[in-house]
Formats: C-alpha cells, sequence, structure tokens
C-alpha cells in the first residue's frame, strides 16, 4: 500500500459530482496492463472515496450507491480506475511516458528487422522515426496496443519484417546452467550428447538474434551455434 506522501488523484465523474482515491500511479499503470496482476487493496493508500481527496469532503453513502450502485470500495476503486484519470504532475507524466516509450521502442527493436540487412534497426533509428511520426505515449494504455499503433505508424517511415530464426547451440555441460537460463523461454527442443555437450534448438525473433548469440558466447566461448 503506498504512503499518502507518494499518492496521486484518480477521478472519476458522473452526475456533474466528482470523486476521487489516492493510488500509487505505478501501479494503476501494471494494473490497467492485467487487473487480475494488483489487487486494488495495494493500489489505494487509503480505502476512501472523496468528492475533493485534498481538502477530504467526502460523498454521502446515497450519493455513492446511486452513482456506483454498490457501497463496495473496491468496486468503485475498480470504476474510477478504469473509467476515470489519474492526476499526475508534470514531472510524473513525464518519466512514466519516457519509461513506456523506452519498452515501446526496445520491443520493435527486438522483434522487428530491416528486411534489406537482416538485421535489427539500430535503436537511435527508430526513435527518430517514432518521433517523425508523432506518436503520443500514454502512460496508461496497454503496452501490446501502443506497440501495434507505433508499428503502423513506422511501416511507412522505416522498413520493418517481423520475422523468427531458428538457432541450433551446442554447448560444454559445465556451462549448461548459465546457458540455459538464456535459451530456455525460447527453447523448441534439447538433447544431452554422449561427449556431455548440451544441444539444443530454439526460435526467436529475428532482431534478437545478435543479441542472443553474443550473450551465450559471452557465457561459452567455445560454444557453436548455426541458423536452421
Amino acid at each position: 500500500m503506498v504512503s499518502l506522501d507518494d499518492a496521486v488523484i484518480a477521478r472519476f465523474e458522473k452526475f456533474g459530482k466528482r470523486f476521487e482515491i489516492f493510488v500509487d500511479s505505478e501501479l494503476v499503470e501494471l494494473w490497467k496492463e492485467d487487473n487480475t496482476s494488483v489487487e486494488i487493496e495495494k493500489i489505494v493508500a487509503i480505502e476512501e472515496v472523496f468528492h475533493d481527496a485534498k481538502d477530504g469532503e467526502r460523498p454521502t453513502t446515497d450519493v455513492l450507491e446511486r452513482v456506483f450502485e454498490t457501497l463496495n470500495f473496491n468496486s468503485i476503486a475498480e470504476k474510477i480506475l478504469s473509467e476515470g484519470s489519474i492526476q499526475l504532475t508534470a514531472v510524473q507524466r513525464k518519466k512514466m511516458v519516457e519509461v513506456k516509450r523506452r519498452q515501446i521502442i526496445q520491443h520493435i527493436q527486438s522483434n522487428a528487422i530491416d528486411p534489406k540487412s537482416k538485421g535489427p534497426h539500430p535503436i537511435t533509428r527508430i526513435e527518430l522515426a517514432l518521433e517523425e511520426s508523432r506518436f503520443s505515449v500514454d502512460p496508461f494504455k496497454k503496452l501490446e496496443l501502443q506497440i501495434n499503433e507505433a508499428i503502423k505508424l513506422l511501416k511507412p517511415l522505416i522498413p520493418l519484417s517481423f520475422e523468427n530464426a531458428r538457432l541450433a547451440f551446442k554447448i560444454n555441460g559445465k556451462h549448461y546452467g548459465t546457458v540455459s537460463q538464456i535459451l530456455r523461454q525460447y527453447k523448441e527442443k534439447e538433447e544431452w550428447m554422449p561427449n556431455g555437450q548440451w544441444v539444443c534448438i530454439i526460435e526467436i525473433p529475428a532482431g534478437m538474434k545478435g543479441e542472443l548469440i553474443s550473450k551465450v558466447m559471452n557465457k561459452d566461448s567455445d560454444a557453436e551455434y548455426k541458423e536452421l
């Protein structure tokens, strides 16, 4: 639960009246991505609904029941969070926008390639194209939706191709633990060789190929790999 000093205000308006609660802005962002990921009790600073949170003015139970059709705080909070707005300071909004912008750029850089060079676009190129497209980042809109919107705007500006690459790795057994942690989530199949080497086949977005190979080679400089 966030402290009142660090909380921001979530605001919802209906029937000409304003309803506000104190919340953790970072947890609200997670909740909006997946409303099962964070419990309401952890998002709010205090289980109270206000007309004016700064002045401490509270609505009557009759007003709450008429507007929200319930007196259950969690249900009221969910409606305020899903249909209302978050009152961020300029500094808070700037920080959250920048974090989400970086996530969007990183996703595109890791998953897309230039179809001509077959390599990933440099991050700077994606940043400049995104700026040219006048794409506006929403700190609370789902990341996946914003990635798709950004890709649509970028495609007329830079060539983007979303392809997968299949790679086979042969790793010395003594490095299995550290390397398998890197490859585990992409693994299709694996096998132990009679000589003690570990072999696995993975499938990844083509844009990740260079970075992933580099990570594996840093753990096992004698590792072997080939593209399938």
